[in-house]
């Protein structure tokens, strides 16, 4: 199905390591080995515009978003824009290099301690010596146009900065624009009320990697830090409708009970407004 003007589509809606996750025995995953119709791919975008394409983030399934995107629509693909330094946001990267496609010059775009990480770092400095990418820096709250009314615009979150800061994206076309932010520590800590940020833009995909704490009895919250669904639901649910409607959520973990729309938690994001966030939605700006 061809898409008319500027759109983002959504390629991938789970936590770094999809579901199933390597290792994992518990049911959640058990089941996605089994049924394929369970199984989903760390959270990725796509923002496409005659027929040129920007990833957000490059992840570990890369190879089978780039193909998704391809059937939703072929071209080329212009550039990435990074999120941040966790392991499901840019190690898709290495899939540019002269072992895969090795693609020539595509532009990274990466706020300062994300780029320094790529270009100090074995093996991601290769694809700079060998020319398979170049560095285009971020700064905060500074639009980067892509085409004629269509911009990116990176927006600091806070969340754990073991190597490199921590952006949101907010993209901008001639109609609509949306809000990526798969990945914040607390509502609480970040400058922008969430509400706020929900009502800036006619689309919002938010963090929900757990739908509670509980879902990791044997890990402290302290090292996972993310606003768990439950209490964003609490929060969020404060909104008229038609703000709620603009939400989705993304960035799962396999443990969360939400992946199943079938589940209770599914159900309760419905019933309060809100959405689940789905791979090959598109949404045109």
């Amino acid at each position: 199905m061809r898409h008319a003007g500027p759109f983002l589509a959504i390629l991938g809606i789970a936590q770094d390591a999809g579901l199933p996750q390597a290792g994992c025995r518990r049911a959640c995953c058990v089941r996605a080995r089994r049924d394929r119709s369970r199984r989903r791919l760390a959270a990725c975008a796509a923002v496409v515009a005659a027929g040129r394409r920007w990833l957000i983030d490059a992840t570990p399934d890369f190879r089978e978003q780039l193909a998704a995107l391809d059937r939703i629509a072929p071209g080329t693909v212009d550039g990435v824009f990074l999120t941040h330094g966790h392991m499901g946001h840019y190690t898709g990267l290495l899939q540019l290099g002269r072992e895969v496609m090795n693609v020539r010059g595509l532009p990274l775009h990466a706020m300062p301690r994300m780029a320094r990480l790529l270009r100090n770092n074995a093996p991601w400095e290769m694809l700079f010596r060998n020319g398979n990418a170049a560095l285009r820096g971020l700064r905060g709250g500074t639009p980067v146009p892509l085409a004629p009314g269509l911009s990116v615009t990176p927006l600091p979150v806070p969340h754990r900065a073991e190597y490199t800061e921590t952006v949101a994206f907010r993209i901008a076309g001639p109609r609509r624009s949306a809000l990526w932010l798969p990945d914040i520590d607390r509502w609480e800590s970040w400058t922008t009320r969430i509400e706020d940020a929900v009502a800036s833009v006619d689309a919002a995909w938010l963090d929900a990697t757990f739908f509670s704490l509980e879902e990791l009895p044997s890990r402290p919250a302290a090292e996972i830090p993310h606003p768990p669904l439950r209490d964003s639901l609490e929060r969020l649910s404060s909104l008229p409708p038609r703000e709620r409607a603009k939400v989705r959520f993304v960035h799962l973990n396999h443990t969360n009970p939400a992946h199943d729309p079938r589940s209770r938690e599914a159900r309760l994001v419905k019933a309060r407004g809100f959405r689940i966030a789905t791979e090959g939605e598109v949404f045109a700006l």
